[in-house]
């Protein structure tokens, strides 16, 4: 009997299918040069896509162009940018590391992501493991202040102060909940050691279970502490970033969002929230090629 055949390849059938290493494969996928997708995180390649690339069809690898969507962390002054400077584009903030894969996998043409890598820094280290030869900018869209959002007048000062206190936790994708739990480790401290309410999604859904009673702190930004008049315990000044596809840089939806950031009222708007420097905006951090 005849095996019938699949209509995705793995990496691994694709690497025998053309007789390269699996390395290979991944280093065409990740420029962008043979038909794939990724599902569930793992890479499959459509076989009639497969077939009619290898028959040298260059209509099979065109890629339709990104979703214009704005991925990755939420950062409040970016979200109401955004919408402020008249972008046409759509926001899905569902953390750092999510915005990097859909930014990836073609679903976003620019995504905020805030990584804490240690010595060396903040963002690069990542976007150049996961994106080299990818036509993509990094560029500086701000410094933000980090601690913990607590109540007024609350006793916790410091992150060992928040051992058996309920914590509002943010999803293991986001760049704040990388932070939290480096911190947490630097404390002594393990999720074990904490009441945990729930993860939620965004840096307003943290504060707000703290500013209801819900929760005795969360981890977040001091600008969304500040506009839900509650206290703020900083601990670090962290660098957020934006990754923006090379030729969505260009495009009217992005130049729109630059030239808003020009103006005064962006300006104005930025010390309002309190916790931004946004005198790096724009700055080339890096460039793919």
């Amino acid at each position: 009997m005849t095996t019938p055949q699949r209509d995705y390849l793995t990496t691994r059938e694709l690497a025998e299918l053309l007789r390269v290493k699996e390395r290979k494969i991944y280093d065409l996928a990740a420029a962008g040069e043979v038909p794939c997708r990724r599902i569930t995180g793992k890479l499959l390649f459509p076989r009639q896509e497969i077939e009619a690339w290898i028959g040298g069809n260059a209509g099979a690898t065109a890629k339709p162009d990104p979703a214009p969507i704005v991925a990755g962390s939420h950062d409040p002054l970016l979200d109401w940018a955004l919408r402020e400077a008249g972008t046409g584009l759509g926001g899905f903030f569902d953390g750092s590391l999510d915005g990097i894969e859909r930014l990836a996998d073609g679903g976003a043409v620019m995504t905020g992501m805030h990584v804490f890598e240690g010595p060396a820094g903040w963002n690069l280290g990542l976007v150049r493991d996961r994106f080299a030869g990818r036509p993509l900018v990094v560029l500086r869209w701000a410094k933000r202040r980090q601690g913990l959002i607590v109540p007024q007048g609350s006793d916790i000062a410091r992150v060992v102060d928040l051992k058996g206190r309920l914590v509002s936790l943010r999803q293991a994708t986001a760049g704040s909940r990388l932070l939290f739990d480096h911190f947490s480790a630097q404390a002594g401290l393990g999720l074990g050691d904490f009441s945990i309410l729930g993860e939620v999604r965004t840096e307003t859904e943290a504060a707000t279970d703290v500013a209801s009673g819900r929760a005795d702190a969360a981890f977040g930004l001091e600008a969304v502490a500040r506009q839900y008049d509650l206290g703020f315990v900083p601990l670090i000044e962290e660098e957020f970033d934006l990754l923006v596809q090379q030729k969505a840089y260009f495009l009217p939806a992005c130049q729109s969002l630059w030239a808003f950031c020009r103006s005064r009222r962006f300006t104005e708007k930025a010390t309002e929230f309190g916790g931004y420097d946004v005198s790096g905006l724009g700055e080339v951090r890096w460039v793919g090629s």
